[in-house]
C-alpha cells in the first residue's frame, strides 16, 4: 500500500500539460519488447549509425531495463525500422549524385583568356574554367569545351569577341546556359537555351560580340561517357534477346501446328533486331570518326600555328 501511494505521488509529480503520455512510461516491458528495441540496435550497427562501444553499451543497457520509459531513451537517436532518411538528405542526394559539388574548385582558374588571330585556339580537357574567361577570334577560331572541366564559380561567364570568325562553346549535360551576345552580320546560337540546370551544377554565360561571325553553342557528352551508354544499350539488347528466346521456347511447348508460325515470326523478329543494331553502330562509328577527324584538324592547325607564330 505504502509502495502504491508513494509511485502515484511520482506520478502526479511528473504529469504535465504537455506530457500526457507519462503514465505510460510506468508499464513494465515485455521480453518482446527488449528484443525489438536490440533489433534496432543491430540494425544500427550494420548501418554504421553505432559504432561497437556504443552498441555494447545500450544492448547491455535494453536487457536491463524494467519500463517503457528505460527503453525509449535507448532508440530515441535512431530510425525506427521502415523508416525513410530525412528529408534534408533528399535534398543534397542529386547534388552528390551528380558530382558537381566536387567539379566547382574556387580560385581564379588555369586560364583566363585566349587570342586567335589568322590561327586558332583551344580549351579543353580538365582545365579550370575561371569566373570569366575572354576570348578574340579575328580570322580564326577557337573552342572553348567544359565537359571535363572544373569550375571557379557556380556561375561562370565566356565572353567571346568574333570578328570574322567563329567559336564554339561544349557544355556538358546538366549545365544551364544563358546567352547573351550580340551578333552584326553574325549570330549567337541559341539553341541550348532554356534547359533547366541540375542542383549544383554550375550556370554558364555566353555573351559578347560577333561581326561577321558567329559564335556556337553545343550540349555534348564526353567520349567516356558515350561509350559506358553503348555499353548499356548493348547489355539491354542482350538481355532483351534473352527473354525473347526464353519466351518463344515456352511458346514451342504448345500445339504443333504453331511450330512453323513461331519459327517464322522469331527470325523476322531476330532481323529486324539485326538491322536496328546494324544502325545503331553505323551511327556510332560515324560519329566517333567525324570526332576524330575534328580533332586531328584542330591538332594539325594548332602544329601549324606553334610554328608559324611562336608559343604565345
Amino acid at each position: 500500500m505504502t509502495d502504491a501511494v508513494s509511485s502515484g505521488g511520482r506520478d502526479d509529480q511528473r504529469l504535465t500539460p504537455t506530457d500526457s503520455a507519462s503514465p505510460a512510461q510506468d508499464l513494465r516491458a515485455s521480453d518482446a519488447d527488449r528484443e525489438r528495441v536490440a533489433e534496432v540496435l543491430r540494425d544500427a550497427l550494420a548501418e554504421g549509425r553505432l559504432d561497437m562501444g556504443e552498441f555494447e553499451e545500450r544492448l547491455e543497457a535494453t536487457y536491463q531495463a524494467r519500463t517503457y520509459g528505460e527503453l525509449a531513451p535507448i532508440t530515441r537517436d535512431l530510425p525506427a525500422a521502415g523508416v525513410g532518411a530525412p528529408a534534408v538528405s533528399l535534398v543534397k542526394e542529386p547534388e552528390v549524385a551528380g558530382s558537381w559539388r566536387e567539379r566547382v574548385v574556387g580560385g581564379e582558374g588555369s586560364s583566363s583568356w585566349a587570342v586567335a588571330v589568322m590561327s586558332g585556339f583551344q580549351r579543353k580537357g580538365r582545365w579550370t574554367a575561371p569566373r570569366r574567361f575572354n576570348c578574340f577570334a579575328f580570322w580564326g577560331g577557337g573552342e572553348i569545351d567544359l565537359r571535363e572541366a572544373y569550375f571557379a564559380d557556380r556561375e561562370v561567364e565566356i565572353n567571346c569577341v568574333a570578328i570574322m570568325g567563329g567559336m564554339n562553346v561544349i557544355v556538358p549535360p546538366g549545365v544551364e546556359v544563358v546567352v547573351r551576345g550580340i551578333g552584326i552580320m553574325g549570330g549567337f546560337d541559341h539553341r541550348e537555351e532554356g534547359t533547366p540546370g541540375e542542383p549544383g551544377a554550375p550556370r554558364v554565360i555566353v555573351t559578347g560580340f560577333a561581326f561577321w561571325g558567329g559564335v556556337g553553342i553545343e550540349r555534348k557528352l564526353t567520349r567516356a561517357e558515350r561509350q559506358r551508354l553503348k555499353e548499356e544499350r548493348r547489355r539491354e539488347k542482350l538481355d532483351r534477346k534473352a527473354v525473347r528466346k526464353e519466351l518463344n521456347a515456352s511458346r514451342r511447348e504448345g500445339p504443333d501446328g504453331l511450330q512453323g508460325l513461331l519459327d517464322a515470326r522469331e527470325a523476322l523478329d531476330e532481323h529486324r533486331e539485326l538491322l536496328r543494331e546494324r544502325r545503331e553502330e553505323r551511327r556510332e562509328r560515324h560519329e566517333e570518326r567525324r570526332e576524330l577527324h575534328r580533332e586531328r584538324r584542330e591538332s594539325r592547325r594548332e602544329e601549324r600555328d606553334r610554328r608559324r607564330y611562336g608559343d604565345h
